[in-house]
């Protein structure tokens, strides 16, 4: 039967040329976010690659030069030894190692260097022993990674899609190691499985880096008790909002009687309540704009909603706060005026608020300009 081309060992050397470089290029991911996390997921995973670099340069050396010898056990060796570390590894982005997961890695690492101390298995010369013995070694890791792995971590169809995928390749290698004959179609497959292997573990590890940096720059702006935005970011996007000559409003709340509630009942008590009204806060103005903390029990919102009525949300928030919770909240807004600051808008809602603090609290007040505030005092007369 002629060969075909597709059955050549050029097409085995091109499909580990392209595994190579999708490796090579998690490396550098790998390398580039240990160097900002120190986190131990990413030195497993550089380990992994570079055994998993170095059997494809191997197999891209073997097919190349079409000598076999010693090729199947010692890349079986490796490619079995870095599917063991990547999983670890892929753990890892997501939990601490337990005790039961060092038991169990310990274990798995003594089932490896079985072979090697066996006086039945050579070590320098291909075994049919020797292989099979990986193949079953590397069922048990597929075992272990569907039902201790991927119920702990995050992604788990990519992963599980992943462990699949080796479970086909490995069932495929054992057919083609004690078969006769397989077909282009079917060696072709199993040469390109662990590029789709690679890829899904690419992407696993493209979306945890991902999810881990939004993570980052989430904390840089948002307060770590409440979770609204911090002072400096809040400010910032009022800044924002008036260069850009928006119709804002800013909402600024402070709790009622909130030193009194953390001397009574405790920091832990204050710090519940504090949540339950940044949750209302939040609720009430996230669909009309943003809010934040702007410090100690002083709560900020900014309205940039066209459609949106401040007094009716500052008073919705205020009438929640009363009845779901234990406390109640002064409040104060402001509509921005025209030559006002970002600054100004802000100190004129805290100005308001302190007005509703010292004329009997609980209450929403407006802010008004000294003209505004004759032009009140006249029509009241």
């Amino acid at each position: 039967m002629p060969s075909s081309p597709w059955s050549s060992p050029i097409l085995s050397g091109i499909a580990s040329a392209i595994g190579l470089y999708i490796v090579l290029i998690m490396t550098v991911m790998c390398l580039i976010m240990y160097s900002k996390q120190r986190k131990k997921a990413y030195i497993y995973m550089v380990l992994a690659f570079l055994f998993i670099m170095t059997y494809e340069g191997m197999n891209i050396h073997f097919n190349l030069s079409h000598d076999n010898q010693d090729q199947s056990i010692w890349q079986a060796r490796m490619q079995v030894f870095s599917f063991l570390i990547l999983n670890v590894s892929v753990y890892l982005l997501y939990r601490k190692m337990s005790k039961k997961a060092y038991v169990i890695l310990g274990f798995m690492f003594l089932l490896f260097f079985v072979p090697f101390f066996s006086s039945g298995l050579s070590l320098f010369h291909i075994s049919s022993g020797q292989l099979l013995y990986l193949s079953l070694y590397q069922g048990i890791i597929i075992i272990i990674g569907f039902s201790v792995i991927s119920p702990r971590i995050g992604q788990r169809s990519k992963y599980n899609l992943g462990i699949l995928i080796i479970l086909i390749w490995v069932i495929m290698n054992l057919i083609y190691r004690y078969a006769d004959d397989c077909g282009t179609a079917f060696n072709t497959v199993r040469m390109f499985l662990p590029l789709i292997y690679y890829t899904v573990i690419f992407f696993i590890l493209f979306e945890r880096i991902v999810e881990q940096m939004q993570s980052i720059y989430r904390s840089s702006i948002t307060d770590g008790l409440t979770n609204l935005y911090n002072r400096r970011f809040f400010m910032k996007n009022i800044n924002r909002y008036v260069d850009q000559g928006l119709k804002v409003s800013v909402i600024f709340c402070d709790i009622d009687n909130f030193k009194k509630l953390n001397d009574t009942q405790g920091h832990g008590k204050a710090d519940q309540v504090l949540q339950q009204v940044s949750a209302i806060l939040e609720e009430e103005v996230s669909s009309y704009g943003l809010t934040g903390r702007y410090g100690g029990e002083e709560l900020v919102a900014a309205i940039v909603d066209k459609r949106a009525k401040v007094n009716q949300i500052a008073e919705s928030v205020r009438t929640r706060v009363e009845l779901e919770t234990i406390v109640t909240i002064s409040i104060g807004y402001s509509s921005l005026r025209k030559n006002v600051t970002a600054e100004e808008l802000v100190s004129q809602a805290d100005q308001a608020m302190y007005r509703s603090k010292t004329t009997g609290k609980n209450k929403v007040s407006p802010f008004y300009t000294s003209s505004s505030t004759k032009e009140a005092k006249q029509l009241s007369s």
